[in-house]
């Protein structure tokens, strides 16, 4: 298929400029952009479909460019934004800039053939003269047509908030990076969100005026559930890029869980799977949907891609220690070795688990687990606790307790500071020494 085929059927294509943009990218290399404003020092994954369009881009051979707001982030989108933004100081901007560069680096090549280019619109916008900005660039700007926008009437018509002459300008910069980077790199193609819509075309507008070159504007779907709920948030909150704001367990999870009537539209959009794989995948929703295989490939394919091969085993091998029976295998087994989880990844699986904090000198005292397990308030009685062991149902780090003599030493711990103890099929309990 071409390119701009291939962007339809996965789902990327909202809204073009031009239908001629289709056969445009078959005549040979064309320069595009994406820009990411930075609001926070990790994008989270509401960001991952302009992402995975820039990188459709650039294996088909076109020149992309990356482009972080570092000063467009000083004035904050009001896109469809209900408040004002709180204005962030250019030291947090810089911080944010640093961290999404390294999180872009994950999706695009940035070296070899054909590098994607990233690029701080803060390098040119910083250095911008107010009088001549407002010359050269507001005198073609019809405030009338601004006024005229959703994202702008919206916010006009909410008296309480309103908009400032500051976010009001936003249009203006962005359209002036469109602008600059048509000059400077003969970019013919802006791409992003659907609510950037009339950033684009002001853009489009702006370069046709002053170049008089011709461009292309194309923006991608907002992303959202089958049920009408949004995409992007967990029960904790949002689901970063970032491992330190969303571990690579809890972000395999997010993905693992997702609704079967999901599914095939998340591995178009978040894959680079062929259209053979996806549609054989999708069959298996169909036929065996309580295997969940099409979510379990989904998972694996987007945590690898963020977060990378290592994370992926990690990740797996934690969801396993927990739901290797009723979700990866269709089995009752539990077994599931809890060896090699680090403390971070451990806290995170039995996030929702009791827990007891105990003195690290117990250890050394060669206790029986049973009495400390009593004395935990695991057990209410020693006797209840015998009767467990007798029919086999007290785990260790997922491992059979087989005598009631067992005591609780240093090779206890699965950590440096835990031990996991599991009574019954899912019932668990965290020992924390410290």
């Amino acid at each position: 298929m071409r390119l701009f085929d291939t962007l339809q059927w996965r789902g990327f294509v909202h809204q073009v400029t031009h239908p001629e943009l289709a056969d445009a990218l078959e005549k040979g290399p064309m320069t595009l952009y994406c820009g990411f404003d930075p609001t926070a020092d990790s994008l989270h994954i509401g960001s991952l479909l302009p992402i995975m369009g820039l990188a459709h881009f650039q294996r088909a051979g076109h020149r992309v460019i990356a482009l972080v707001g570092g000063g467009t982030g000083l004035i904050g989108d009001p896109s469809f934004k209900a408040d004002e933004r709180s204005l962030m100081t250019k030291e947090q901007v810089a911080a944010y800039v640093e961290g999404i560069q390294r999180q872009l680096a994950h999706f695009l090549h940035f070296d070899g053939p054909n590098p994607a280019i990233m690029l701080n619109n803060a390098d040119w916008l910083a250095e911008l003269p107010l009088l001549d900005f407002l010359r050269d660039i507001g005198k073609h700007f019809s405030v009338n047509v601004m006024l005229s926008k959703d994202a702008v009437r919206k916010r006009l018509e909410d008296r309480e908030h309103g908009i400032s002459y500051t976010e009001f300008s936003y249009s203006l910069l962005q359209a002036y990076d469109y602008l600059h980077l048509c000059r400077k790199f003969d970019c013919r193609l802006q791409v992003g969100g659907s609510d950037q819509w009339g950033n684009i075309v002001a853009g489009m507008d702006l370069s046709r005026r002053l170049l008089g070159k011709e461009t292309f504007g194309m923006t991608f779907p907002l992303v959202t559930k089958a049920d009408g709920s949004k995409f992007g948030k967990s029960e904790a909150g949002n689901v970063w890029l970032d491992s330190a704001r969303t571990s690579p367990y809890r972000f395999y999870q997010f993905w693992i869980n997702q609704a079967d009537a999901d599914v095939p539209r998340f591995l178009r959009y978040f894959t680079f799977l062929n259209q053979e794989e996806i549609e054989a995948l999708e069959a298996c929703i169909r036929s065996e949907p309580e295997k969940r295989a099409a979510q379990r490939r989904l998972a694996e394919e987007v945590t690898r891609l963020v977060h990378g091969e290592e994370a992926l085993a990690g990740a797996v091998k934690a969801s396993q220690a927990v739901f290797v029976g009723a979700l990866m295998h269709g089995t009752a087994t539990m077994e599931a070795s809890l060896q090699g989880l680090d403390e971070a990844t451990l806290n995170e699986v039995f996030s929702e688990a009791p827990g007891t904090e105990l003195p690290r000198a117990v250890l050394a005292e060669g206790r029986v687990l049973l009495d400390v397990l009593v004395d935990a308030g695991v057990f209410s009685s020693k006797g209840e606790a015998r009767r467990l062991v007798k029919s086999g149902g007290l785990y260790l780090n997922n491992e059979r307790v087989d005598t009631e003599d067992t005591k609780l030493t240093e090779q206890a711990l699965i950590t440096e500071h835990i031990a996991v103890i599991r009574t019954g099929k899912k019932n668990y309990h965290l020992l924390r020494f410290v």
